[in-house]
């Protein structure tokens, strides 16, 4: 789905009125299936959550894969937990590029796997005992701030600075998935992404440890200068991936935005191609629209990966560092 406009900060109006008695049955459906749901299970290894208070793309994604190359640095064997969203696969299995595509795994998963071993399935506690028969000595769950299945060790929320929480409604009346206040009594720590635009760090009603970054180009972008572009995302927040290209100094004549996740047709990617030759100009897309594209289309079709851009690595290697020397602890 695509952000409704009625979800930014600021908005809401007559729509996210008319939605709210949803929100209330939204909200409370999610405490019942809280309450009435299994204790979690405790791991025997540590367990990472990035995740967010909101739909939509927040940056989980970067935050951890960025969060299991440093684990992979201090010689931690990270295994990644996702739901695998977007795929048929239900899980728990583990994402194998050789055989698996977007269409079994879902396009998140599939970029996951490029740095660490990557289990799939809503139930993270099934996927996590698999993990940790197959070698895993850290899980990193990419999103799950919601699932309550699995003990966590060390909670990560991620919040972009430019949309906060949106209008602070909950879903659908807004893009909140729990209260604020919820999700933050369970984090050790806020990861804002981008300038805080709504002011929501300086009104958070718990004040858990900030963390600020940007996310980034991770490679040269030299040979994406001086040709024009015509770029397409179907990501969360599309603008985010148009504005990265920008500041980048990558020349775009034009945009175009899809759902999030959205599969893309034969059809609909010959007609981005013949809109960019029409334009004399090249296609780039993000790294996860990338794998969801048919093969025949991807040598046509440039992709800019990211990363992160800490404003202090020191500060994010002293959350994650206890997780490898044994001094923060399971569960």
């Amino acid at each position: 789905m695509k952000t409704p406009a009625y979800w930014q900060a600021g908005q809401g109006g007559l729509t996210a009125k008319l939605l709210m008695p949803l929100s209330w049955v939204y909200r409370g459906g999610a405490s019942v299936k809280q309450a009435l749901g299994p204790d979690p299970w405790l791991a025997p290894i540590p367990v990472v959550c990035i995740g967010n208070a909101t739909a939509g793309g927040a940056g989980k994604t970067p935050v951890a894969l960025d969060v299991a190359r440093r684990l992979s640095a201090k010689g931690a064997q990270p295994h990644f937990l996702t739901r695998g969203y977007g795929g048929r696969l239900k899980g728990p299995v583990r994402v194998d590029p050789e055989r698996h595509n977007a269409q079994d795994a879902g396009d998140e998963a599939l970029v996951l796997t490029r740095t660490a071993p990557t289990w799939i399935g809503a139930d993270r506690a099934a996927s996590a005992k698999l993990a940790v028969q197959a070698g895993a000595d850290v899980l990193v769950m990419d999103d799950g701030f919601q699932n309550f299945t699995l003990e966590k060790t060390l909670s990560l929320l991620v919040v972009d600075g430019g949309f906060g929480i949106g209008n602070g409604c909950m879903m659908p009346a807004g893009p909140l998935r729990e209260p604020l206040n919820n999700a933050l009594l369970r984090a050790q720590a806020v990861i804002c992404i981008g300038e805080d635009e709504t002011g929501l760090l300086s009104n958070l009603p718990v004040a858990p440890q900030v963390i600020t970054a940007t996310v980034q180009p991770s490679g040269d972008t030299e040979a994406f200068r001086g040709k024009p572009y015509v770029a397409f995302a179907g990501i969360g927040r599309p603008e985010k991936f148009f504005d990265t290209l920008r500041i980048a100094g990558i020349e775009l004549v034009d945009t175009v935005t899809f759902a999030d996740h959205h599969p893309f047709s034969d059809t609909e990617l010959t007609q981005l191609r013949k809109r960019a030759h029409g334009l004399a100009a090249g296609l780039i897309t993000t790294e996860k629209d990338w794998v969801r594209l048919n093969e025949s289309h991807r040598d046509a079709i440039d992709v800019l990966t990211i990363g992160m851009q800490w404003e202090d690595e020191g500060v994010i290697d002293a959350l994650i560092s206890p997780l490898v020397d044994g001094t923060l602890h399971a569960g």
